[in-house]
């Protein structure tokens, strides 16, 4: 889960709302760039966290009681093990995208921790014979997933609330195109993406996500409870091309 925290108490996003969110982003993107299993593409970019749930898990709270931040967990291989075999059950493409995402997260963890380096090393012999199979060249395949990473890391700024004040722009990541894009909040339910990915100049994208005002849990299970009580709310972006270039203002 994606942990904010505000003056009203703890704003929590789940691992699979997030992902909505970036296949919302995926969905607009240039036609003419799309993917030949555009479909797969999008399920990919969606389901790419799905076997993170939050209300199933026995870790949602660190040592001092607070939520547990997704960028505090590390390789955990029932996790792992657990997407793999929900991917590679829907199709080898998305099993293949999905794969290269657990390399992207848990390469450095391989340096140090057996367990993953023995699961990456594994993910990378099926993702060799799954490549083959769908006639995907190396330079086809991470071209797809630098659409995929893109569209995560967009996701996670919003979610995250890291847009900068004073019409500064934040870099998101490298696209497909190996360019480097940059996200801008031009009013209180604005943003701009430059350069322009998207096939539409306008289109509007939305996440939800809780408000819990306890600060502190005993446990997973006190935190679950408080999460289900809280009202779910909604957060909506209007994703607008701006008209004029700009100076852009890097933070």
């Amino acid at each position: 889960m994606i942990v904010n925290y505000t003056d009203s108490g703890w704003q929590v996003v789940t691992q699979r709302a997030h992902g909505m969110l970036a296949a919302k982003l995926a969905a607009q993107w240039k036609a003419k760039e799309r993917t030949s299993r555009w479909v797969e593409t999008l399920l990919a970019i969606a389901e790419h966290d799905d076997a993170e749930v939050e209300l199933d898990g026995e870790n949602l709270v660190t040592s001092t009681g607070g939520p547990l931040n997704f960028d505090m967990k590390v390789f955990d291989k029932q996790h792992c093990e657990k997407l793999f075999m929900l991917t590679q059950t829907k199709s080898r493409y998305i099993a293949l995208l999905t794969s290269l995402h657990m390399e992207f997260l848990y390469r450095k963890d391989a340096a140090k921790n057996i367990q993953a380096k023995a699961f990456l090393k594994q993910q990378a012999t099926l993702r060799k014979k799954w490549s083959h199979a769908l006639q995907l060249t190396d330079k086809d395949l991470l071209r797809i997933y630098d659409l995929v990473e893109w569209c995560d890391a967009c996701s996670l700024l919003l979610c995250q609330g890291l847009l900068q004040p004073e019409n500064r722009m934040v870099e998101i990541s490298t696209g497909p195109d190996k360019k480097t894009y940059h996200l801008l909040q031009t009013s209180s339910q604005t943003i701009s993406i430059t350069p322009w990915p998207f096939e539409a100049k306008r289109f509007m994208v939305n996440f939800e996500w809780r408000l819990i005002k306890k600060l502190q849990f005993s446990s997973s299970a006190e935190f679950r409870k408080e999460f289900l009580k809280a009202s779910v709310r909604e957060t909506i972006w209007n994703v607008v091309q701006q008209r004029t270039s700009r100076k852009i203002k890097k933070v």
